[in-house]
Formats: structure tokens, C-alpha cells, sequence
């Protein structure tokens, strides 16, 4: 789920199709994330050793893509890009068992008027917030706890078309909408969000709100793994914070971060407030709320050697009344360009009660482990990218 960087393999397409004048290129692209992790009360009170986690990987999820660019001339491209997602230490496809579950687009896109893509995509919040905090350099070890905000891009949107702006002056904005699809209600199911973000020297900030409804609330009273229906992927990892409510009839998120730098330094702040709102369906009676902030501080300590720290601080309210502190740790070390170690820990505490009066657990990000009251991880993994 996170930013990687790419090999090209540039091919020469549609010669044979008539289309000769036309440049086009396909490239093929992936990172491979693992790690050995241990998780201290990651059921209940017992331990965990284990090989990666449910995500496939720890800073990145791991994936293999193609994605291409045709030139139409006159400044605008046809783009496209599938992106498969899998946990390599079993071979398993993430996101539901999708064969390209991470992406599936096609677009245009313009140097004069922006970017216009149709498929599975990430929404604005994700593509203009995400970059600028925590996650960005040290992934889920460093998530909002639950990753109830979709801190660490764990939701996905279909049926989605996306607009994202040129850049003027270091701002840039991007709005989606995707549609439902149930036939005489057209709300029913969609999601919507917008996004702004400046970019200006050692200066980046950046705002959004996501809004996705569900179609599905009534089934939950019969089947538990579908109680959620809507065009994005949710309630997102299915944690033991917010398993509670599947059943929602919408969920919204309002995010907004900031990042600066100075030298080697790097610091950033970050809040949220996510709402899990029911219907007359819903398993929960009023509306869950989450608030959120976080901060961090990396260190480039050498050319290669990238270490951070940060912390994280949640307040449930509505239907629960939780708290959850959350320190992380990490260390990123370059091998070469392509291929990187990592270390990474995080310990959080979690008190007071969710949804139904149950005594709220612990659990680190978006690695899904339901805790007691406090919970420890430690990952150690190796990161390729091609």
C-alpha cells in the first residue's frame, strides 16, 4: 500500500495494428514484501510468531502491476493501469481473492486540462493525504489503530470515475464519484470524495473527505461477511476496533495533514474523524465516531539509513467510549536502489468499552490482531522492488 519505485520495460505496441505514429509503452512493475513478525497478546493473551501478516507485507503491500500510455497527440494520452495484489508467504491473492484487486482502470489524460480515469481505484483521500504522513515511510506499524480512517489504504473503490487536476502553483485538487448500480436508487451503494493538496518547497499539506453508502445492511441478519454492499471496500480490514460495525448504513471521513522538512529532518502531523453511521438494519443504535491525531519524526540519518518515530492517539465516542495510544519505531536501510531491510515496532494500549459494553482491545494498526488491553509487534522484513 505503498509508494514504490518502478523499472521500466518499455515495449513498441499497435505497429501491426495500423498504428504506427502512435507512442506507446507498457510497463511492468511489482515489490515483494516479508517479514518475520511477533505479536505480544495477538490473540487474547497469547503470542504470535509469523511470516508477514494479513496484508502481505509491512511498507508495502505486495504486488505486481502493468500499467501503459498510448500518445493521441496534441498534449493528451490514453492510460491505463491493473494492479494484482498477494501475500507471498503463501502465494494467496489479497483483496477478496481479485485477480487485479489493488487497481483496474483505463483514463485519459491531458497536460492542459488533468487526468480522467473509470475502474477499481483509490479514492482522492487516499492519493493526496496518505503521502504526506507516517504510513508513507513505515507503513501499518505506524496506522490509526483499526485502520478505522483508512489510514493504510485498505479501501479500494468500484465502479469509480476520478478527476485529477493539473497542478498550479503546487495545488492540485481530485474528486470521484461511483455509482451504486441498484436500479431505482441511484444513491444506493455509491461513494463520493474530494481532495486539495499544496506542495511548495518544504511545505506539504493536504485535505479530504471520503463518503461511502452501503446496500446491504438487512443481510447481516442472516450473513455476517456480507453486511457490507456498498462500491468501496469496507468497513476496510475488518478489525476487532470496528468489526462492530459492518452493519453501517455510510461511512464518512473527514482527513487533513501536514509535512515539513528541513535538512534530514522530516515531521508531520495528521487528524481525522471517521463516522460509522447505522440504519433501522444496523446491529448498533447510533452513530460510532473516531477521532484521531497523529505525528511523526523521521531522520535520514545516512544516504541509506532512514529512521522514524511516532505516536498515535484515538478517541471513540457515539455508540463506544475507547481510548488507544499508540508509540511506533522504524528503521529503513537501503541495500541498493531496489532492495531494502526494515525493522519496525509499535506498542498500543487500548481502555474503556466498544460497541455492546465489551472492554476495548488493543490492536496495532491494520495487522488485525485482537489483543487484551495493550499489545506489542516487532517485524523484521526485506523489501525487493522491480
Amino acid at each position: 500500500m505503498k509508494k514504490i519505485a518502478l523499472s521500466t520495460l518499455s515495449l513498441a505496441l499497435l505497429g501491426a495494428a495500423g498504428a504506427a505514429h502512435a507512442q506507446s509503452s507498457v510497463t511492468l512493475y511489482g515489490v515483494i514484501d516479508d517479514s518475520i513478525t511477533y505479536v505480544h497478546n495477538a490473540q487474547g493473551s497469547k503470542n504470535l510468531w509469523a511470516l508477514g501478516n494479513s496484508s502481505g507485507g509491512d511498507l508495502a503491500g505486495t504486488r505486481w502491476g502493468l500499467k501503459g500510455q498510448e500518445d493521441l497527440g496534441g498534449g493528451l494520452a490514453a492510460i491505463f493501469q491493473l494492479e494484482n495484489g498477494f501475500d507471498p508467504a503463501n502465494g494467496h491473492l489479497n483483496q477478496g481473492g481479485r485477480e487485479f484487486g489493488r487497481q483496474a482502470f483505463v483514463g485519459l489524460t491531458s497536460q492542459t486540462y488533468g487526468t480522467l480515469t473509470l475502474g477499481r481505484q483509490y479514492d482522492p483521500v487516499v492519493d493526496m493525504v496518505q503521502g504526506i504522513t507516517a504510513d508513507n515511510y513505515f507503513g501499518s506499524a505506524f496506522a490509526t489503530p483499526g485502520d478505522v480512517d483508512n489510514y493504510d489504504n485498505s479501501s479500494r473503490t468500484n465502479n469509480a470515475v476520478k478527476y485529477v487536476s493539473p497542478t498550479f502553483a503546487g495545488f492540485q485538487a481530485e474528486a470521484m464519484y461511483a455509482f451504486g448500480g441498484v436500479a431505482g436508487s441511484t444513491g444506493s451503494g455509491q461513494t463520493w470524495s474530494l481532495a486539495a493538496a499544496y506542495n511548495n518547497g518544504p511545505i506539504a499539506l493536504a485535505a479530504g473527505y471520503f463518503h461511502a453508502d452501503n446496500t446491504n445492511t438487512l443481510s447481516a441478519l442472516t450473513n455476517r461477511r456480507t453486511a457490507w454492499g456498498g462500491t468501496s471496500d469496507g468497513p476496510f480490514d475488518i478489525d476487532p476496533i470496528n468489526d462492530g460495525y459492518e452493519t453501517a448504513k455510510s461511512i464518512g471521513i473527514a482527513r487533513v495533514a501536514g509535512q515539513y522538512t528541513v535538512g534530514p529532518f522530516t515531521m508531520g502531523l495528521s487528524y481525522s474523524n471517521a463516522q460509522y453511521k447505522p440504519d433501522g438494519f444496523s446491529t448498533f443504535g447510533s452513530t460510532e465516531k473516531y477521532n484521531s491525531g497523529s505525528g511523526f519524526f523521521n531522520y535520514q540519518a545516512t544516504a541509506a539509513l532512514l529512521v522514524g518515530v511516532g505516536y498515535t492517539y484515538m478517541k471513540s465516542s457515539g455508540d463506544s467510549s475507547a481510548k488507544y495510544h499508540q508509540a511506533s519505531l522504524g528503521a529503513d536501510y537501503n541495500l541498493s536502489k531496489r532492495t531494502d531491510v526494515y525493522l519496525v515496532g509499535a506498542y498500543q494500549h487500548a481502555s474503556g468499552n466498544t460497541t455492546g459494553g465489551a472492554p476495548a482491545v488493543a490492536s496495532i494498526g491494520s495487522y488485525g490482531y485482537a489483543g487484551t488491553n495493550s499489545q506489542e509487534l516487532v517485524a523484521l522484513g526485506l523489501r525487493h522492488k522491480f
